[in-house]
């Protein structure tokens, strides 16, 4: 038996963890576990082995003992079957649902299990039907619209973010995905052809020779992490130490590349946070976008590039979701456990985002149903969604004018959590999109005091009132939300509805650094 082992082979150890789980464990996340310093790897490189122990107490923390310690913290009305933990993140980030990074979405398995009839053999309650009408007024990016494609049901989506429409619209567009393979192919052979006149890719490439060196002396993988994890090594004291080392040997190759590292002026978003060499690429990729003639695939080729430009800002890795200060130098990275750099080309990025959004696109394109999907960008308090949807989609706005929409599924913003806005700054920068801040509901920027809860349910009671006038007599709304203020009785009343029930549920994947126990709670109104 493998668990009398003492130590096992990596493809031992993925059927021991695959049973142990129940879920499939592959090679690559047995390597990720040694890599990342979880567990400890033994033996040489043509004979690895891992402790069997060790894998035991990684995987305990995944397992019944996780359910058991978020109901003692979070109440044993925790519904764990809605954690969809069976899920890996590849399943839950499918297809066109990582088209572009997006703070506080849900996951698309939870829209399906509660819009789709045919998840759950054991769900009781059917609440949506195939060619019915599902509204998002806080579309974000899109995942309601998406999914009720898959289910197939037609869905409106609607934001006051110019860009969140943008992304959303784009997930379920239909492409000539031939012409937007031109495009791209263009597009690149455009920037090779610059880099091939600059220097910025020999420095780079001497940079990077020269950072493994170093790496595999200081930081040998997966040793140095191991040992953090044994609190066998101070991390802050080590990194700092050498991250001033290498420093005189990055300083030395700025020199000899001659290399201008900040632009001369600060004002603006793409200013502030892009080294003047990953500048200069972004206008080029953007001035050849704008000659693109396919209108679908000027649009989906933007988004290519905002994900891009995200992906390439000035800011270390362990801050990418919180950015706080622009970095021009060569860094001790806590997140990867060794010296990591800034980066001074788009290049590899552009040329990754654009091969996996293909292969998204066509994943999609098997799922996806003829059915209607669109989003508005307007404010969802006062627009008039017949008008406006006839507007750009006149068969779909006839279509809801005649049957009515059946119902809400929506994540509304949380209090003081997020600002939509900002999270984009760089594509309102590239664009030109106008930014409507102050039309948001709940901005991090107006707080968590008690004006800014007074000034939420005002605002999530507006967008409910006038989206009722849109819907059949016997609707269901669906709210996803972490009400820790209890602001959602009010809404419901202010709104002219009841909660008839409610589904807590363990959010077990967050992208935050705070990992610890965390529900959110789905509000069923009538």
């Amino acid at each position: 038996m493998l668990n009398e082992k003492k130590y096992i082979t990596i493809q031992e150890a993925c059927k021991w963890a695959t049973k142990y789980t129940g879920k499939n464990v592959t090679s690559s996340n047995i390597s990720y576990l040694i890599q990342y310093g979880r567990i400890r790897k033994h033996g040489d490189n043509g004979n690895v082995v891992v402790s069997v122990n060790e894998l035991k107490e990684y995987y305990e923390t995944y397992n019944g003992s996780r359910e058991n310690n978020w109901k003692e913290k979070l109440g044993s009305d925790l519904n764990w079957a809605l954690s969809f933990e069976q899920y890996k993140e590849s399943e839950t980030t499918k297809h066109v649902h990582r088209l572009h990074p997006y703070k506080g979405k849900f996951i698309p398995q939870l829209v399906e299990y509660f819009i789709d009839s045919n998840t759950n053999e054991f769900k009781k309650d059917i609440y949506f039907n195939k060619n019915d009408i599902i509204l998002d007024p806080f579309a974000g990016s899109g995942t309601t619209l998406v999914q009720a494609s898959e289910s197939g049901m037609h869905s409106i989506g609607i934001d006051i973010s110019s860009f969140n429409a943008l992304i959303s619209n784009c997930k379920v567009l239909k492409y000539d995905l031939t012409d937007v393979q031109n495009e791209l192919t263009k597009i690149t052979k455009v920037l090779k052809s610059y880099l091939s006149k600059s220097h910025i890719m020999q420095f780079d490439d001497e940079l990077l020779i020269k950072l493994s060196i170093f790496n595999n002396e200081y930081f040998p993988v997966p040793d140095y992490k191991y040992k953090l994890k044994q609190k066998e090594i101070d991390e802050n004291a080590y990194g700092k130490k050498y991250e001033e080392l290498f420093i005189k040997e990055y300083n030395e190759l700025i020199s000899k590349f001659n290399i201008k590292l900040l632009q001369d002026k600060s004002e603006s978003f793409l200013d502030k946070w892009y080294l003047q060499s990953v500048r200069d690429e972004i206008d080029i990729v953007f001035n050849e976008v704008k000659k693109i003639k396919n209108l679908n695939t000027k649009k989906i080729i933007s988004v290519i590039l905002s994900r891009t430009i995200r992906s390439c800002r000035a800011t270390t890795h362990a801050d990418l979701a919180t950015l706080k200060e622009p970095i021009k130098s060569t860094y001790y990275c806590s997140k990867h456990g060794k010296i990591c750099k800034p980066l001074f080309s788009i290049l590899k990025w552009w040329e990754s985002y654009s091969k996996d959004t293909i292969k998204r696109i066509i994943q999609f394109d098997k799922l996806r149903t003829n059915t209607f999907q669109y989003c508005l960008t307007g404010d969802s308090r006062t627009i008039d969604i017949i008008s406006e949807l006839k507007k750009v989609r006149p068969d779909f706005g006839k279509l809801v004018e005649d049957n009515k929409i059946n119902g809400i599924f929506s994540s509304p913003p949380y209090v003081g959590l997020i600002d939509y806005h900002e999270q984009h700054a760089y594509a309102y920068d590239l664009f030109g999109f106008n930014r409507n801040d102050e039309l948001e509901i709940g901005p991090l920027y107006k707080g968590q005091g008690k004006e800014a809860k007074e000034s939420y349910v005002n605002g999530i009671s507006e967008v409910l009132i006038n989206c009722k006038k849109y819907l059949v007599d016997d609707f269901n709304i669906f709210l996803v939300a972490n009400d820790k203020y209890n602001l959602y009785p009010t809404i419901a009343e202010k709104s002219g509805l009841k909660i008839i029930n409610q589904f807590k549920r363990p959010v077990l994947n967050r992208t935050e650094k705070d990992k610890g126990a965390y529900s959110e709670t789905i509000f069923l109104l009538k």
